[in-house]
Protein backbone atom coordinates (compact mmCIF):
# COMPACT_ATOMS: atom_id res chain seq x y z
CA UNK A 1 0.00 0.00 0.00
CA UNK A 2 2.95 2.59 1.29
CA UNK A 3 4.28 1.55 -3.08
CA UNK A 4 1.06 2.63 -4.56
CA UNK A 5 0.97 6.12 -2.30
CA UNK A 6 4.67 6.62 -2.99
CA UNK A 7 3.96 6.47 -7.07
CA UNK A 8 1.05 8.25 -6.67
CA UNK A 9 2.35 11.17 -5.04
CA UNK A 10 5.78 10.98 -7.15
CA UNK A 11 8.05 9.06 -4.65
CA UNK A 12 9.77 6.24 -4.26
CA UNK A 13 11.91 6.30 -7.24
CA UNK A 14 15.47 7.13 -5.90
CA UNK A 15 16.44 9.22 -8.90
CA UNK A 16 14.79 11.57 -11.94
CA UNK A 17 17.22 8.96 -14.60
CA UNK A 18 17.22 5.57 -14.78
CA UNK A 19 20.05 3.71 -16.59
CA UNK A 20 18.88 1.35 -18.91
CA UNK A 21 20.04 -2.00 -20.20
CA UNK A 22 22.65 -1.26 -22.82
CA UNK A 23 21.93 -2.14 -26.65
CA UNK A 24 23.53 -4.24 -28.99
CA UNK A 25 27.46 -3.29 -29.72
CA UNK A 26 28.26 -2.14 -33.48
CA UNK A 27 31.18 -2.16 -35.32
CA UNK A 28 32.41 1.04 -36.66
CA UNK A 29 36.17 1.74 -38.05
CA UNK A 30 37.77 -0.24 -35.31
CA UNK A 31 35.97 0.88 -32.93
CA UNK A 32 32.64 -0.76 -30.73
CA UNK A 33 29.79 1.58 -30.27
CA UNK A 34 27.80 0.37 -27.15
CA UNK A 35 24.20 2.23 -26.82
CA UNK A 36 23.15 3.01 -23.04
CA UNK A 37 20.28 4.96 -23.34
CA UNK A 38 19.21 6.75 -19.96
CA UNK A 39 15.96 6.98 -19.13
CA UNK A 40 14.34 9.98 -17.63
CA UNK A 41 10.70 10.71 -17.09
CA UNK A 42 9.07 9.24 -20.38
CA UNK A 43 12.06 10.07 -22.36
CA UNK A 44 15.35 8.87 -23.22
CA UNK A 45 18.64 10.19 -23.14
CA UNK A 46 21.41 9.95 -25.78
CA UNK A 47 24.33 7.89 -24.24
CA UNK A 48 26.92 5.19 -25.25
CA UNK A 49 30.21 3.77 -25.06
CA UNK A 50 33.11 3.68 -27.52
CA UNK A 51 35.70 1.19 -27.19
CA UNK A 52 39.09 0.20 -29.00
CA UNK A 53 41.23 -2.30 -28.20
CA UNK A 54 44.91 -1.37 -28.37
CA UNK A 55 48.39 -3.12 -27.88
CA UNK A 56 45.96 -5.61 -26.11
CA UNK A 57 44.49 -3.20 -23.84
CA UNK A 58 40.53 -2.26 -24.24
CA UNK A 59 40.36 1.39 -23.86
CA UNK A 60 36.91 2.93 -23.95
CA UNK A 61 35.26 6.64 -23.87
CA UNK A 62 31.82 7.11 -22.36
CA UNK A 63 29.51 10.53 -23.88
CA UNK A 64 26.10 11.38 -22.69
CA UNK A 65 24.34 14.27 -25.08
CA UNK A 66 21.44 16.62 -24.26
CA UNK A 67 19.44 14.90 -26.98
CA UNK A 68 16.12 12.90 -25.60
CA UNK A 69 14.05 10.76 -27.28
CA UNK A 70 10.67 9.22 -26.95
CA UNK A 71 11.61 5.80 -27.94
CA UNK A 72 14.30 3.42 -26.13
CA UNK A 73 15.18 2.29 -30.08
CA UNK A 74 14.83 6.07 -31.16
CA UNK A 75 17.67 6.73 -28.36
CA UNK A 76 19.62 3.56 -29.46
CA UNK A 77 19.75 4.34 -32.76
CA UNK A 78 20.92 8.37 -32.36
CA UNK A 79 23.58 7.17 -29.68
CA UNK A 80 25.15 4.85 -32.42
CA UNK A 81 24.99 7.84 -35.18
CA UNK A 82 26.47 10.04 -32.51
CA UNK A 83 29.31 7.64 -31.93
CA UNK A 84 30.21 7.35 -35.51
CA UNK A 85 30.35 11.14 -35.65
CA UNK A 86 33.15 11.23 -32.64
CA UNK A 87 34.82 8.65 -33.76
CA UNK A 88 35.19 10.50 -36.97
CA UNK A 89 35.89 13.37 -35.96
CA UNK A 90 38.39 12.35 -32.92
CA UNK A 91 39.45 9.15 -33.90
CA UNK A 92 42.19 7.47 -31.39
CA UNK A 93 42.43 10.58 -29.54
CA UNK A 94 39.18 10.04 -28.62
CA UNK A 95 40.55 7.36 -26.23
CA UNK A 96 42.90 9.60 -23.98
CA UNK A 97 40.45 11.70 -22.00
CA UNK A 98 38.17 8.70 -21.08
CA UNK A 99 35.10 11.42 -21.99
CA UNK A 100 33.78 12.56 -25.33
Amino acid sequence: MIKFFKSLFGGGGDSASEKEAPGEAVEYKQFSIVPEPIKEGSQYRTAGTISLEQEGELRSSKFIRADNHASRDAAIEHAISKGKQIIDERGEALLQTGNC
